[in-house]
Parts: structure tokens; sequence; C-alpha cells
């Protein structure tokens, strides 16, 4: 069974080795600097969306693998992102995942759960904030794998790999939330 669990979190070896950083390494804010194509979103009222500030974000409450200095590297982005967060360590991840409700396929190695969706692997934390200005009508947001440039997953120099954040709907279906890293 444990070698089912292991299937979730594939990714290129080369995030794998990154992810076994010791934690703050490899922080260097090179995401921050990625160019992001937000991709339209509708929102659950006709009210314009208002930008959360740091006294009206939700905790988060992080389940990561033990260990993982990638993880520990994103939570250090969403603490400096105005977060309060909580922070679980999760032998069985894959049971996180399940009952939260990501969809087969789209794993990293950590699970959030904030304002009620769920947040998947190293998603930008201003993806965070838009999805919880915006409320759409979804389970959540994903980065499936561990795209090299991605928070957490910083590239020593500042290279940052092209990838998606997916909006996950209530069917389980995946749309474009917001691109990055895509010159």
């Amino acid at each position: 069974m444990k070698r089912f669990h292991r299937l979730w979190l594939l990714a290129p070896a080369i995030a794998i080795a990154a992810c076994a950083q010791p934690s703050g390494a490899g922080a260097t804010g090179a995401a921050s600097r990625a160019t992001a194509t937000p991709a339209p979103v509708a929102a659950t009222s006709d009210a314009p969306a208002k930008a959360p500030t740091a006294a009206t974000l939700p905790r988060m409450l992080v389940h990561h693998t033990p260990g993982c200095g990638c993880c520990e590297v994103w939570i250090a982005h969403a603490r400096g992102a105005g977060f309060a967060v909580e922070v679980r360590e999760a032998e069985d991840i894959h049971a996180v995942k399940e009952h939260l409700g990501v969809p087969y396929g789209k794993g990293s190695c950590h699970t959030v759960e904030v304002g009620g969706y769920f947040v998947e692997g190293h998603v930008p934390l201003e993806d965070v904030k838009r999805l919880l200005a915006l409320r759409p009508k979804a389970k959540g947001l994903a980065v499936p794998g561990m795209p090299a440039g991605s928070p957490g997953m910083e590239m020593p120099d500042g290279r940052v790999q092209p990838y998606v954040v997916e909006l996950v709907g209530l069917d389980g279906t995946t749309s474009v939330f917001a691109r990055h890293g895509e010159g």
C-alpha cells in the first residue's frame, strides 16, 4: 500500500532532489518574479471581489509529508504573505487528499485547507488570495507535481519552469486558473 501512496507524488527527479533540501533552502523568491497570467473565473456573486488582507485572511491548515524541505519553504512563503498557518505532518498524505477531493494525478507533497477550499502543492500565494477573493464554486486549486521555480521549489538561477495552477471544480474537472513562468 505504501508504494501506491508514493505514486501520488510523481515528480521530475530534480524536483524530488529539491524537495529533500533542509528547511529554508532555496527560498530565493524566484517564483514571485515569474510572470503570472490569471484566467477568468466566475465569482459566486455579482459584487466586486475584494482582495483579502492579512487581517481578513483565513487560517491555513497545511498537511505535509514529514521531513519535506520544500513544504517548509512553501509554509514560510504562506506566513510571509500574511496567513496564520497550522502545520500537521501526515504519514498518510494520500488519505488527506482523498478526503478533501484532490483528483488523482493532481497531487504534490502538501495539501492545504483554507477558507473552505483545498490548495494542493506549490500554488503561489497570490493565486490563493485571488481564489479567496473570487470565491468560485470549486473544491480548490492544484499545481500537480513540483514544478521547478514554483514557491518552495525555487532554483538558484531564478529559472521558472512553465506551469499551470488548476481550478478543481465541484465535479472534479479542472480548468486553468493561472499560468506561471511563461516569458
